[in-house]
């Protein structure tokens, strides 16, 4: 890992894109031995990494609004603000382009078997010690009432729980991403995933990545105007972050490296960072909602001959918003946790669920490194609202 330390923050770009290459190469030619180390690995590798994101979203969180003070309350309801109008101005976004573009495209309706990836040999179970949504409350309550309190001996309690994690976050949970990136890989490779599905809705995928760099300048944009700051001084940063997300498709798996990011700019102050990426991992999910409302009505075409009305998009935008903030920050967590309004609002039947989830794995990561990626504009809109004539720290 040292020779990587010589490229400075390009060292973790490089090992990730690295990872990704040795997990395909591996998944294409390995045999059902090698590949079942493999999805043990990563296995273990994933139950040590999301035991560890609830933690660290305490410790970042916590002492963040404690440092906040008096502006906790209010920024903690301007960053879900934030987050919720993001969410649903993407999924418009989406619908919008849905109108525009689906009734012209011609893709096929049948995706070829996945080859079965081998049972895991060996299984380390370390269960989380509470979810992502569970942690994110329990910050935010104890840290508010921390604050209301001006409990002295709570403050120091979180400052030195953060200093924990971030040790474990530098010495542990960073080191091992690019493994665990290779293996997510290898499985895609070896089920098929990036030789069979990919080309049969690459049309699809390719219209949502484009949406997805089309709603980041949207919301730079604006966090420049908002904050009166230099945007790409923010976003500069976020290639590694980005990156980490495509190999991971988790926020939540991402956190560290996206809190290491936006820590580097300087139009960025520590608290409102350790504030805004850490709530933005749980509760701001604007590319993996643009990515399933344009799947969405894809599939509504596909399977039931018409795309939904603008009521029913109407309505499920603006329930899919709010879903999305509730969303765990895990691959899938989007698409999971959406499921009753896709079944309630767009009437699909199992067919259509099956072929959305099939469909959304295709992108899960990119739409991650979206939201991820968002994040940091959403912080730079916090700044310009709280920290518009202070000092950063």
């Amino acid at each position: 890992m040292s020779f990587f330390k010589r490229f400075g923050e390009f060292g973790l770009i490089l090992q990730l894109l690295l990872g990704i290459a040795a997990g395909v190469v591996v998944g294409l030619t390995a045999g059902t031995g090698v590949m079942e180390v493999v999805v043990s690995l990563k296995y273990v590798l994933g139950q040590f990494i999301f035991y560890s994101v609830p933690l660290v979203i305490i410790a970042f969180i916590a002492p963040a609004i404690v440092r906040l003070g008096k502006n906790a309350s209010s920024m903690l309801f301007t960053g879900v603000g934030f987050a919720y109008l993001s969410a649903a101005g993407a999924a418009t976004m989406a619908a919008t382009a849905g109108y525009i573009i689906i009734p012209h495209l011609s893709i096929a309706t049948k995706v070829d078997a996945l080859h079965e990836l081998p049972e895991v040999l060996f299984q380390l179970n370390i269960p989380p010690v509470m979810s992502v949504m569970t942690a994110l409350i329990t910050a935010l309550v104890f840290g508010l009432a921390t604050v209301w309190t001006k409990a002295e001996s709570f403050e120091r309690i979180f400052s030195d729980f953060e200093r924990i994690m971030m040790q474990v976050v530098s010495r542990i949970i960073i080191p091992i991403l690019p493994f665990f990136i290779a293996t997510t890989f290898a499985g895609l490779a070896y089920e098929g995933t990036l030789t069979k599905q990919l080309p049969v809705f690459l049309k699809v995928v390719v219209i949502v990545i484009i949406g997805h760099f089309i709603w980041l300048t949207v919301l730079y944009t604006i966090a420049a105007v908002i904050s009166k700051r230099n945007p790409i001084e923010v976003i500069r940063h976020y290639p590694s972050a980005y990156l980490t997300a495509v190999g991971t498709m988790s926020s939540a798996a991402t956190l560290p490296v996206s809190l290491e990011c936006a820590a580097k700019s300087k139009v960025l102050s520590k608290s409102v960072v350790e504030f805004m990426v850490p709530l933005g991992a749980t509760v701001h999910l604007c590319g993996s909602v643009l990515t399933e409302t344009f799947f969405a009505m894809t599939i509504s075409m596909m399977l039931y001959g018409t795309l939904p009305s603008v009521a029913t998009m109407a309505l499920f935008i603006a329930l899919f918003g709010i879903f999305a903030i509730g969303a765990p920050g895990v691959p899938g967590g989007t698409v999971m946790a959406s499921l009753g309004i896709v079944v309630g609002v767009l009437h699909f039947d199992p067919a259509g669920v099956a072929l959305l989830l099939a469909i959304f794995a295709l992108q899960d990561s990119f739409g991650t490194a979206c939201n991820v990626t968002g994040d940091g504009a959403l912080a730079l809109m916090l700044e310009g609202i709280f920290n518009k004539d202070k000092k950063l720290n």
